[in-house]
Formats: C-alpha cells, structure tokens, sequence
C-alpha cells in the first residue's frame, strides 16, 4: 500500500474537481450574500454538480476498498466519506429554508468546509501506507 499519490481512489483529478467546484460555488454564494442576495439557482445547480463529483469520489473509495485496498484509518475514512457527500444536500436543505441573503451564506460555508472534508478523507487514506 501506498500513501496518497497516483495509486490512491481520493487523490488526483477526482479529488480535485470537487475541491475547485466547491470554492466556485462558495464563491458565488459569497458574492450573493454580500449582495443581499437570497440562494440563487446557480448556487443550486453548483451544489447539484458538487454531489455528482463527490458521489463519484465515493463510489471510487468504495470500488478500492472493496478491492482489497484499505485507509489507515477506516473509521474517520468512512465518517468523513459520509459526512462529505451529506453536506450538499444539507447545504440545499438549509438554504432552501432560508430564502434570505444567509441562505447563500449558509451555501458559501457549507462550500468552505468541503475542501477540508476532501483534504482529511485523503488524509486518513494515507496513515497506513505513509
């Protein structure tokens, strides 16, 4: 096994189009809830786009782990998995709710803490394999 680099499923390109998607639409989210503005629907469809990558992030963890691969730390690599395709659904939910200019600012934070999430699931994927 391997640290994080070519041979990990939550490295490389699929790891990093959530991260740029998500500071894109938290961004955006930014702009509008400077602006007074409540969510619009493309910070929606950014979270939509957000999910499918994520979910693919996932799905690409999952097809390693059942493949024999295994995160160092499997426990904070599953909640951390889990916690990280919930937080665009939740982020849609709670602006959804909050059609004022602090829906877009709960979609802007919900955006800032995703590349944290990615960045520690990478992190508990390496442990084992330093």
């Amino acid at each position: 096994m391997t640290g994080v680099g070519a041979d990990s499923p939550v490295d490389g390109i699929v790891a990093t189009v959530p991260i740029v998607l998500s500071l894109l639409v938290a961004a955006w989210a930014l702009v509008a809830a400077v602006r007074h503005r409540p969510p619009d629907r493309v910070q929606f469809v950014g979270l939509a786009v957000l999910e499918v990558a994520l979910l693919v992030l996932g799905v690409l963890a999952l097809v390693a782990v059942g493949g024999g691969e295994r995160p160092g730390e499997p426990g904070a690599f599953f909640g951390y998995l889990v916690t990280l395709v919930c937080l665009p659904p939740l982020a849609w939910v709670l602006a959804r709710m909050e059609p004022t200019r602090w829906g877009s600012a709960i979609v802007c934070a919900v955006c800032l803490v995703t590349p944290v999430v990615v960045v520690r699931l990478q992190q508990t994927w390496e442990v084992l394999g330093g």
